[in-house]
C-alpha cells in the first residue's frame, strides 16, 4: 500500500505564513493528482487546493491569491504553502492522493490514499 505522510502544521499569528508537506511512502506510486482538503470543526471537508501530474492547479476561492501547492514529481511529494493566514483558515489539514501504486501483481487501478491530518491554527 501507500502512506501519505504529512508534516508543517502548527500554530501561527494571523498573517503570518507555513509550509505544508506531504511525501508518500511504501508501494512505487504514481499519483495523477495530489492535493489538500481541510475540516474545520463542525464543519465538512472541503478541498483546499489540487495539483495534477502535469502541474494544472485550482483553488478554492477562500484561499486563491494566499496559498500555493505545488509538487515534486521525482519525490512524490506535495507542498502548500500558506500566507496571509486568517483565523478561518484553522483546521485539520489533509494530504489526499489518487493514482496506481505497483503491487505484487502489476500496476493497480486508480485508488485514493488519505494522510493523517495536521493541525493548523492561526490565532488572532
Amino acid at each position: 500500500q501507500v502512506q501519505l505522510v504529512e508534516s508543517g502544521g502548527g500554530l501561527v499569528q494571523a498573517g503570518g505564513s507555513l509550509r505544508l508537506s506531504c511525501a508518500t511512502s511504501g508501494r512505487i506510486f504514481s499519483p495523477n493528482a495530489m492535493a489538500w482538503y481541510r475540516q474545520a470543526p463542525g464543519k465538512e471537508r472541503e478541498l483546499v487546493a489540487r495539483i495534477t501530474s502535469a502541474g494544472s492547479t485550482n483553488y478554492a476561492d477562500s484561499v486563491k491569491g494566499r496559498f500555493t501547492i505545488s509538487r515534486d514529481n521525482a519525490k512524490n511529494t506535495v507542498y502548500l504553502q500558506m500566507n496571509s493566514l486568517k483565523p478561518e483558515d484553522t483546521a485539520v489539514y489533509y494530504c489526499h492522493a489518487a493514482g496506481r501504486f505497483l503491487a505484487d501483481t502489476g500496476w493497480t487501478t486508480i485508488r485514493e490514499f488519505w494522510g493523517q491530518g495536521t493541525q493548523v491554527t492561526v490565532s488572532s
